[in-house]
């Protein structure tokens, strides 16, 4: 045992001692049902309603200052801290002992007046606290300075006490999900509930989780989107609809990427790709201004305006601007093959011309595109469920939009033509057969539903976690999901 290993085995014991004190003593160390009156920041921000007023608090003490007969000591609850002070002569011999057996860590609650230090600090003068919950861990003192920086991941409990920005992180996730679901709603939209086990996963092009009902004795699979469950309910009859959930893709972890994701799908009936644009645009916008104050951000030091219109460049274009390859000008498979080649990159056997425009803007050109844009017309071959163009069949009608860099929003104008759908379906199982398990697979039940006729419609999806990212100023997933995926440590570490 090192140190440092030695050093917290000694204080688990000094603090299970404590508690077997407090049971000695009649006090029960993990209390019951306690009202508060008051949090921590109303009594700060009122303090000239409240100077010389009782309000009862409770909280987590992370701070102890023993002076003999009297003690300071800040309680954080919920909405900050507060000082709280305490004095032998006022709150009784008895109970003032008792506060020695009191570690920081300890969740209590206090009962005192208000008032203002010779320093100028609010301040609750107590009168009597209560026992609630007895802590056996300390807190680590310098937790920004770990040098195992997934520790803050792996006990996000620890984290949250003790880094409070973190805590205002997910506080700002749950009012951006919060703002989105009522901008929906009150844009007509209806919010419904697709499967997460589904025996087809389909609707994206990615790997999914595999699990089994035993019951039933077949695989089942984990979605990878909820684009054609959604687009089943536009056959039905339901004309706007979106879904807010979880995500599941069996592929690799970056600081952008993490297997469980969430996500919002957002589908209109009657609509196409332009409308979808509109509809992201102005949902990240209103949802800045209504959570943040603005649609002007600061990301990592950059100022973002997210105010409507975004351009919108096509990806033929992009790909030209920043790499000077113009695929407009590339008649075949062979001449983008030529320019791929020359432009160092290395390819599989068989790619079009659209595998390799895309190609191009992938490793090129999506770390450039800071601003907020719109880039549209994404070849055929990436896109398996969007409508193609009429005046140039290898390209659809879809566009992604792009901030700091990062893919924050896919739509299309919909497929909707069944025989067209399962031509493409067919041609995804070629490629699944040549060895791509990203593939789209053969989903007979859709192509059943579009043969019933959908209406055109538009669909767009949004990575939720990028875009609490982006209006956080984080560059990690990891720092907007509670409990993100993590490699399990080996026993013993």
């Amino acid at each position: 045992m090192d140190q440092e290993q030695q050093q917290l085995h000694e204080l688990l014991q000094v603090r299970r001692r404590k508690l077997d004190e407090l049971r000695e003593r009649g006090v029960e160390p993990f209390g019951q049902k306690f009202e508060a009156d008051h949090y921590s920041s109303e009594i700060i921000d009122n303090f000239e309603t409240l100077e010389g007023r009782e309000v009862t608090v409770a909280g987590r003490l992370i701070s102890i200052r023993s002076h003999g007969k009297a003690a300071f000591a800040h309680l954080q609850d919920y909405q900050g801290q507060v000082q709280i002070y305490l004095r032998q002569d006022q709150v009784g011999e008895e109970k003032y002992d008792l506060f020695d057996l009191v570690d920081i860590g300890d969740f209590i609650g206090v009962t005192g007046e208000v008032f203002k230090t010779r320093k100028g600090e609010v301040t609750v003068n107590a009168s009597d606290f209560t026992y609630l919950a007895k802590a056996l861990r300390p807190l680590p003192e310098k937790w920004h300075g770990l040098k195992d920086i997934e520790l803050r991941y792996r006990q996000r409990y620890v984290d949250l006490i003790v880094n409070q920005e973190v805590k205002q992180t997910f506080i700002n996730r749950s009012k951006i999900i919060s703002t989105m679901r009522e901008l929906l709603n009150e844009w007509g939209f209806l919010e419904v509930e697709t499967p997460i086990m589904q025996t087809i996963a389909g609707g994206a092009l990615a790997r999914p989780f595999i699990t089994h009902h035993n019951a039933l004795d077949i695989k089942l699979y984990l979605r990878i989107a909820t684009e054609l469950h959604l687009k089943r309910l536009l056959v039905g009859g339901l004309d706007r609809v979106y879904e807010i959930g979880r995500i599941f893709r069996n592929e690799g972890i970056s600081t952008i990427h993490n297997p469980e994701f969430t996500s919002v799908e957002i589908y209109q009936n009657y609509a196409d790709y332009e409308d979808m644009m509109a509809i992201t645009e102005n949902l990240i916008y209103e949802i800045a201004k209504k959570v943040f104050g603005s649609g002007v951000i600061s990301f990592q030091g950059r100022e973002i305006d997210l105010t409507p219109p975004w351009p919108r460049e096509t990806m033929v274009e992009v790909v030209r601007k920043y790499t000077g390859v113009d695929f407009s000008t590339l008649s075949d498979d062979q001449a983008a093959f030529k320019a791929a080649r020359d432009a160092g990159l290395e390819l599989d056997k068989g790619m079009s011309w659209g595998d390799i425009l895309y190609i191009f803007f992938d490793e090129y050109c999506e770390e450039q595109l800071l601003s907020p844009i719109f880039v549209t017309e994404f070849p055929i071959e990436v896109s398996p469920l969007a409508k193609k163009m009429e005046s140039d069949p290898r390209l659809t009608l879809r566009f992604e939009g792009f901030i700091a860099g990062w893919e924050i929003a896919n739509a299309f104008t919909e497929l909707n033509d069944p025989i067209d759908q399962r031509a493409r379906f067919e041609q995804q199982l070629e490629r699944r057969e040549a060895g791509d398990d990203e593939a789209h697979v053969m989903d007979e039940d859709f192509i059943n539903a579009l043969e019933y006729g959908m209406p055109p419609a538009g669909g767009l999806g949004i990575g939720i976690d990028r875009l609490v990212m982006l209006l956080t100023d984080n560059i990690s997933i990891r720092d907007v999901i509670l409990f993100p995926t993590l490699k399990p440590r080996p026993a013993g570490e």
